[in-house]
């Protein structure tokens, strides 16, 4: 077997698996890490799971106190009976599969299954795996044969090579009830509660029978909590999107600064910051421009009725390049600032609205 090729992500991930493992050894323990379990104890060395598992809590509660992010099987309390240690046998006999068997060769092989039929009555399991593997490798193109030789592993406590003989039986035969309903029951023994169901509803689906609905029934409770778990998994990491992406929002909407404005909203302007300005004035002196500045003031729409007044617009105008901001603001913003001003100050103005004819001239006050 050729080296598999490893990137630096590939190793990283494998480095910190095995910094866990050292502190966290217990978890050798666990079916579906059994291979590297195997692997310690080829090379001599040895996993006491009560001793570490009790070392590991015992360190736990020296550092009870410190904050501990909750483990996401917690609440995922599983029913584990009947689930052993995985098989780690050298993988069984599985024949030619290329091989076109002749009838001399398959008439042998009916001979060696119903010896190992006999053989497994007899409850001489050993002596049936020999026959059925005879038989298969006289024809290695019949499913039951891989299927039958896998319910006998299953009986001697050796799930994954049961599965392996699952496995064929299920390519030579996709609909083969026995393949289904054996590997359901291995998947069980290994504690894959969701693969043992699929494959036992498909056995029942198939060809029923009680053994097989009765190991869909043992099964099914752990199937359903794994499937709740992952819904409420996906719900939470909906959620958790879901709140950072408007924490996203909230950050740009408070790192995105106001645009300035001229003046606070429903500021009311005191029409007397005109009147102080000489030029504006003598414009609100002419009984026409005061009249059509308190019309807008109270209907800014008004303006319509100005709009060939030259008079008017040039006094708009002039208010804007005064009182705008920068001198820059445009007859929509006096129409706001004329909107915005206080019913009184405009009143008021009217002392101003003096016409030019009733003063008196003062040149010759006091001469004889």
């Amino acid at each position: 077997m050729s080296m598999p090729n490893l990137n630096l992500e590939h190793l990283d991930e494998l480095k910190a698996f095995v910094e866990m493992c050292k502190s966290q050894p217990w978890i050798l323990c666990r079916p579906e890490l059994a291979f590297v379990k195997s692997l310690i104890e080829h090379f001599g060395g040895k996993v006491d799971p009560v001793k570490s598992k009790n070392e590991t809590e015992s360190k736990f509660e020296e550092t009870e106190s410190k904050p501990q992010v909750e483990s996401e099987e917690s609440d995922l309390e599983l029913d584990m009976t009947g689930v052993i240690e995985p098989d780690t046998d050298t993988p069984q006999e599985m024949g030619n599969s290329a091989l076109e068997p002749t009838e001399e060769e398959i008439a042998e092989s009916q001979i060696k299954r119903s010896e190992a039929v006999s053989a497994f009555v007899e409850k001489d399991y050993e002596k049936a795996i020999q026959l059925y593997t005879e038989a298969i490798k006289l024809n290695p193109q019949t499913a039951l044969l891989y299927a039958k030789r896998g319910q006998v592993y299953l009986l001697l406590k050796k799930p994954n090579a049961c599965i392996r003989d699952c496995n064929r039986a299920l390519e030579l035969n996709p609909d083969s009830a026995a393949g289904h309903k054996f590997r359901g029951r291995a998947y069980h023994l290994l504690g894959k509660w969701e693969e043992a169901v699929n494959d036992l509803r498909l056995a029942c689906k198939f060809d029923f029978d009680e053994q097989a609905d009765e190991w869909l029934r043992e099964a099914t409770p752990n199937a359903r909590k794994i499937e709740e778990h992952k819904r409420k998994k996906e719900r939470k990491l909906e959620e958790k999107l879901k709140q950072t992406a408007e924490d996203e929002n909230v950050k740009k909407a408070k790192e995105k600064k106001p645009e300035k404005t001229n003046e606070k909203p429903n500021e009311k302007v005191d029409i007397s910051q005109f009147l102080r300005d000489p030029e504006i004035l003598e414009s609100f002196l002419d009984p026409e421009i005061f009249e059509a500045f308190k019309d807008i003031s109270n209907n800014p729409s008004n303006f319509v009725k100005y709009c060939q007044n030259k008079k008017i617009t040039a006094f708009i105008e002039k208010v804007g390049r005064k009182f705008g901001s920068g001198g820059t603001t445009g007859i929509a913003d006096v129409f706001q600032m004329m909107s915005n001003m206080s019913g009184s100050s405009v009143r008021n103005a009217s002392q101003f609205n003096t016409p030019k004819s009733s003063q008196q001239p003062q040149d010759d006050v006091g001469l004889d």
